[in-house]
């Protein structure tokens, strides 16, 4: 129970919170905007997933869709700010929910947004945090670490998937040659040409995915590095196969101390310093370095 309620500094929940809720709104308008396309989607073709079902969510029509897409948008902004972090933290997880339901029932299902949405539902119980608040909150810990649980599990059951469904011959298949040819860059052609190295490259991403739950005992100094393990591994994905699980990287940032990324304040102190080397005259600038001139003085 220590280690899942481990407190972190309410900062870092502020950080994380603009975080997430910017990218609701760079999802809806760079990452799917195709979602939209559904609502002239024929309702007949509409075939909800098991949690859509269970709640009843009505058929997708041209004002659910475009209603919930403005009041994202509206609602993700507000959010940022970290204003009513409870009644617009829900406002959104709640919509954000829906729109995954509408993206997602139409036969495909992206895995690289279940730690997203995790980290949509459990934000809104830290309450109130501001930037640079150095006290520590174990709620806010707890919404990190499960965060950061939700985001291993991504890796984990991909792994246990393809077990399952490919069976021991997945990693031998030729999954990653058929990729490269329906999505693969210029680097991906040059890989794909030397002899086994797709096959070697199928048996490590197994690897790596069964066993990124040990992030969770690397010493603490240490775990900064597997976290650019992990970043790097997707960045090479996307140089290939031009797949780059943004909602995912997004929910990885709960393992990184991002109270210490203040873009603001380093804006401000640097419009401060531009200033104040603005308001001295160059040649008191002089003086002020001249022995002359400070004996004269």
């Amino acid at each position: 129970m220590r280690w899942l309620f481990s407190p972190v500094p309410l900062g870092r929940i502020a950080a994380f919170r603009t975080l997430v809720y910017l990218f609701v709104v760079a999802d809806l308008v760079v990452f799917t905007p195709w979602v939209r396309a559904h609502a002239s989607t024929p309702g007949e073709l509409y075939q909800p997933l098991l949690a859509g079902r269970l709640l009843h969510l009505p058929t997708p029509t041209p004002l659910i869709v475009h209603s919930i897409f403005w009041a994202l948008i509206v609602l993700g902004l507000a959010a940022a700010t970290g204003r009513a972090p409870r009644l617009l933290g829900w406002a959104v997880f709640a919509l954000y929910f829906e729109w995954m339901i509408i993206a997602m029932s139409y036969g495909k299902v992206d895995h690289d947004r279940f730690g997203f949405l995790v980290a949509l539902a459990v934000l809104p119980t830290v309450g109130r945090a501001r930037h640079g608040d150095r006290t520590l909150s174990a709620a806010g810990g707890w919404a990190l670490r499960v965060t950061q649980i939700a985001v291993i599990c991504t890796y984990f059951l991909a792994a246990w998937a393809k077990l399952r469904f490919g069976g021991l011959d997945w990693p031998t298949s030729a999954v990653l040659a058929q990729a490269i040819i329906r999505r693969g860059t210029w680097l991906a052609d040059h890989i794909a040409v030397v002899p086994g190295l797709l096959i070697v490259a199928q048996f490590g991403i197994v690897a790596f995915e069964l066993l990124s739950p040990l992030i969770f005992v690397v010493p603490q100094r240490w775990r900064w590095a597997v976290v650019a393990y992990f970043y790097s591994f997707h960045l090479m994905t996307f140089a290939t196969i031009t797949i780059s699980f943004a909602p995912h990287l997004v929910a990885m940032t709960s393992f990184l101390a991002l109270e210490k990324v203040r873009p603001i304040v380093w804006a401000r102190r640097r419009l401060g310093r531009d200033v104040t080397a603005e308001a001295v005259p160059e040649g008191t600038a002089a003086m002020q370095h001249s022995p002359e001139a400070a004996r004269g003085a």
